[in-house]
């Protein structure tokens, strides 16, 4: 949700810092600021306005033209305090010469509070962040009592205040007294360090510091890190010195720019085709190890699995759902599904037998990150599926299966969505050949089928005026339910989803044979219906399901596969798309729902990239 960028560098850093907030723009805020270490002094700037803090920030002169070589930069997203200039990060100790900058949530941060103000401290904002510099600001004070000028006094003083906090955190600190460090600390909010030629830089988000750097290291829970301008040390939170090795990013910052599109969504729309064919590039259903990107255990051990779990968040969810599907239909063995915020707290029943499946775009959404945690204490087989390479949901797991989508900026996920599509049903088809329960003639066909979705995917793109054409007409329409039955109720429920994120308009997904039990009751002549109906075996249900509401004066759309002629006798409104086979069917249908919110959304002149009270990654519970 919230951004950090930092850097110690051996030019001026304001500038950098700037250019970081710009490209962490896409996460959303509602505030940003800047604390640069000048002459051994802190100056801090920072400003309170939805959208427009960095615009104000690198308008001020006196911050342009700082030589400061060091500094940390912050987007807010509030959560404890309103959006304000004083809750605006970063914050200060009671003397300004601490700064910290923090994602996450301190929920033991009343009880910190009441003990600083009890010894006199200065609280200014109404954050849980603050009492971070207040505490790094005491324990500051003790270590240089006892260990006078030693350069670890900061990072001593940081990971004594640490021990104190319950929550989540992603930390930034720098002092005046160490004004060529910066610390950072995390525990389940994401730091990544970037180690470069002119210096070495700090960030929640490796896009802010791409082309900065050229080797990145992902911190993991509980380490610590003491960067400066020419050296990285790590350590575990006991202050053991750790060892680690760097990775590359194989994308440039290039490819999260929009490149002539209208906007990030529309061009990660258009990506969908390269996406899907990437994710699936070099994948070899031959061996099923050779289908996991990572693998840390004997696959056979697979063989034992008795249930599978599949949790995410979001569009996560829904593309745990089509796989739900197709791993009972294709292995044969039961399948959950849950979201993640919900995972661990019905006390779910899980052992050695059971596979956890975690989706997670960013890899550091908070909610699959700790249904993992509950999984592997319950000694589950645990794979993680995300779009990052070294994201925290890829660590301490038994396998990982990444989605090569590349840098997705739009908020509402697109590309993401049919690389998590991909590499879901790949492994479905994987597993079902592994563990028999299809012929290896049988899989590769499907294998073969599932690659030519790429071509698909391309066609129904090229069909956006017509579709546009289409929701052109829903002009005005405010009560959208999307219903499907079978492949077509995730689709339903992941085009209601991207309408109400970038629209703003109410709008339902529904197993089409639920209408009856309730939601068919509000349906009247200003409701718009949008059903799933390409061809498959409940398509006959389904187009019952659309007369039925119809006769209710509900203004229908239909979703229908190019080879069906029918259709067009029944109901004006079609979008069509190419034929797919049926448990593929939600990687192309999905296409032109994509289309209907985003023609809404610009319609109704909304930032489809940005959406409001939305972030990018959720990293607080």
């Amino acid at each position: 949700m919230c951004g950090i960028i930092g850097a110690v560098t051996v030019e001026s850093v304001s500038e950098t810092l700037l250019e970081g907030l710009k490209r962490l723009e896409y996460r959303g805020y509602d505030s940003a600021g800047v604390v640069l270490i000048e002459s051994e002094v802190l100056k801090f700037y920072k400003y309170a306005h939805l959208n427009k803090s960095i615009e104000k920030l690198s308008k001020i002169a006196e911050l342009n033209s700082s030589l400061a070589t060091v500094g940390l930069a912050h987007t807010r997203w509030a959560t404890h305090g309103v959006p304000n200039d004083v809750n605006a990060h970063p914050h200060a100790d009671c003397t300004d010469s601490i700064g910290i900058v923090h994602n996450g949530i301190i929920e033991n941060y009343r009880q910190i509070l009441l003990h600083l103000e009890k010894k006199g401290h200065n609280i200014k904002s109404n954050t849980d962040s603050e009492v971070v510099a207040h505490l790094i600001e005491d324990n500051l004070l003790v270590e240089k009592q006892s260990n006078q000028d030693d350069p670890l006094n900061f990072v001593r003083a940081v990971r004594k205040s640490l021990n104190l906090l319950k929550g989540t955190y992603g930390i930034a600190a720098v002092s005046s007294d160490f004004p060529g460090q910066i610390v950072v600390a995390k525990n389940m909010s994401p730091i990544v360090v970037g180690l470069g030629n002119s210096g070495n830089y700090i960030s929640s988000d490796v896009a802010a510091i791409l082309e900065k750097a050229d080797k990145f290291l992902y911190l993991k829970d509980n380490q610590i890190a003491l960067i400066t301008q020419d050296n990285l040390r790590l350590y575990d939170i006991d202050l053991n010195e750790i060892d680690f090795k760097t990775t590359e990013v194989t994308w440039s910052y290039a490819d999260a720019q929009k490149l002539g599109h209208e906007s990030f969504m529309l061009k990660e729309m258009y990506e969908q085709p390269v996406a899907f064919k990437n994710t699936l590039a070099d994948r070899d259903i031959n061996k099923l190890e050779l289908f996991f990107d990572e693998i840390h255990f004997d696959p056979n051990r697979l063989m034992d699995i008795q249930k599978v779990f599949l949790v995410g968040c979001g569009t996560s969810f829904h593309s745990a759902m089509v796989a739900k599907y197709a791993i009972e239909h294709w292995v044969r063995i039961p399948v959950e599904l849950d979201i993640a915020s919900e995972f661990r707290y019905r006390d779910p029943i899980l052992d050695g037998s059971t596979l956890v499946i975690g989706i997670s775009q960013s890899g550091e959404t908070i909610d699959t990150l700790a249904a993992l945690n509950f999984a592997r204490k319950s000694r589950a087989k645990i794979i993680s599926v995300s779009n990052v390479v070294g994201s925290a949901l890829t660590n301490n797991v038994d396998a990982v299966m990444f989605t090569r989508a590349g840098p997705e900026i739009g908020v509402a996920a697109t590309k993401t969505y049919i690389g998590q599509l991909a590499v879901l049903l790949g492994f479905a088809i994987s597993l079902g050949k592994f563990r028999g329960t299809l012929f290896k003639s049988e899989a590769e066909n499907y294998f073969r089928e599932l690659l030519s979705c790429s071509d698909k995917i391309d066609m129904a793109l090229k069909r956006r005026e017509d579709y546009n054409q289409l929701a052109q007409k829903l002009s005005g329409a405010k009560d959208f339910f999307f219903i499907g039955r079978n492949m077509g109720y995730p689709t339903s429920l992941e085009a209601a989803l991207k309408l109400k994120e970038i629209s703003y308009l109410h709008a339902e997904g529904y197993a089409a044979g639920e209408l009856k039990h309730g939601p068919i009751a509000v349906l009247d002549d200003q409701s718009t219906v949008v059903g799933v109906a390409t061809k498959n075996k409940l398509y006959d249900k389904v187009l019952s399901n659309l007369e039925e509401v119809r006769s209710r004066g509900a203004n229908v759309f239909v979703v229908a596969s190019d080879s069906d002629e029918e259709i067009g006798k029944h109901f004006e409104n079609i979008f069509y798309v190419p034929d797919t086979f049926e448990l593929f069917s939600p990687i192309v249908d999905i296409i032109p729902l994509q289309f209907l919110a985003y023609e809404l959304a610009k319609l109704a002149g909304n930032d489809v990239d940005r959406p409001r009270n939305l972030a990018k990654t959720v990293t607080v519970e």
